[in-house]
């Protein structure tokens, strides 16, 4: 009798165990095998974003090409866009109005987080020196990181913006500007993504000034007006100028964009994958727990029958 009794009670541990594994929270089969589908799944749709980045890539690349020489008379009124890292903004006036360019849409890696990081590090600096400065904000994932830490100077936001961009969208946006005061700033400095290649962005900023001053500071001494229209003309310049660069600073951020989002979408699908092969060694161990699990009842009861 006690022959009988114990193989029972190796079935009875058997199952015990297995009721002990999920009760502890330890995936079963099912589970894994749940896990690898959905896992498979993801894997499906980041490549698929990755190659739909790609081909908006080649298309950010040539508007951005038209963009460039389209805007290269700016240079000579702005200077050449400074580079974000390292830099002190001493040249700033006394009150700035920051327009940080970034994006309605996430899953595109840091870029973002480094336009933010540098609008909070440019305003630190400038509170230390004692200058003065607000936000206009364009896109969605800036303003949601601005408004935890500068909401109070954060004047006008600009989300939704429609893209690919063209120059009437950068007129609008230019609008939005002049409807926050921006004639009633000494400067608006324009932060942005800078694309450099697939593989590589920077973050640069614009710094644009009105045409304003008199006697030897007056601006453009060397051109002709008409009696009386060169304000009106200077303003309308001034505001064409600032459409240019805006237009400029949107192509190019849309390129660091979409390189980027290409970058994060292989790299999560790299990982997707790494995580594929574990949940499957995880899975074929349970399978073969499960297995042994069974051959031992089997064994077990064939010896019951036996005695």
């Amino acid at each position: 009798m006690a022959l009988r009794v114990a193989p029972a009670a190796k079935r009875i541990a058997a199952r015990g165990l297995s009721n002990f594994m999920q009760s502890r929270g330890m995936a079963t089969e099912k589970q894994i095998f749940n896990q690898i589908q959905s896992t498979k799944n993801i894997q499906k749709i980041t490549s698929s974003m990755k190659m739909v980045s790609a081909a908006k890539l080649k298309g950010d690349e040539q508007r951005l090409a038209t963009a460039i020489p389209f805007n290269s008379w700016t240079t000579a009124l702005c200077g050449e866009p400074t580079l974000v890292e390292d830099a002190t903004f001493e040249e700033l006036p006394q009150k700035t109005l920051i327009v940080p360019v970034t994006t309605d849409k996430g899953l595109c890696g840091g870029v973002n987080s480094f336009i933010t990081r540098g609008v909070k590090d440019c305003v630190s600096k400038l509170n230390a020196q004692g200058k003065e400065c607000d936000i206009v904000v364009i896109g969605d994932k800036g303003r949601g990181q601005l408004r935890r830490f500068h909401g109070d100077i954060i004047k006008r936001s600009c989300t939704e913006v429609i893209s690919p961009g063209t120059f009437s969208l950068a007129a609008a946006l230019t609008t939005e500007l002049m409807a926050a005061g921006a004639k009633d700033y000494d400067a608006i400095m324009v932060i942005y993504n800078s694309y450099v290649n697939a593989a590589v962005y920077k973050q640069r900023y614009k710094l644009i000034k009105p045409f304003s001053g008199e006697g030897e500071d007056e601006p453009m001494m060397m051109h002709e007006f008409e009696p009386d229209t060169k304000s009106e003309v200077l303003g309308d310049l001034y505001e064409y100028m600032l459409t240019s660069q805006v237009y400029h600073s949107f192509m190019d951020g849309a390129a660091a964009e979409q390189s980027s989002r290409m970058a994060a979408m292989e790299n999560a699908s790299k990982n997707a994958g790494e995580m594929i092969d574990k949940l499957t060694l995880q899975y074929n161990r349970a399978r073969q727990a499960r297995i042994t699990t069974e051959l031992i009842e089997i064994i077990s009861g064939a010896s019951a029958l036996e005695d």
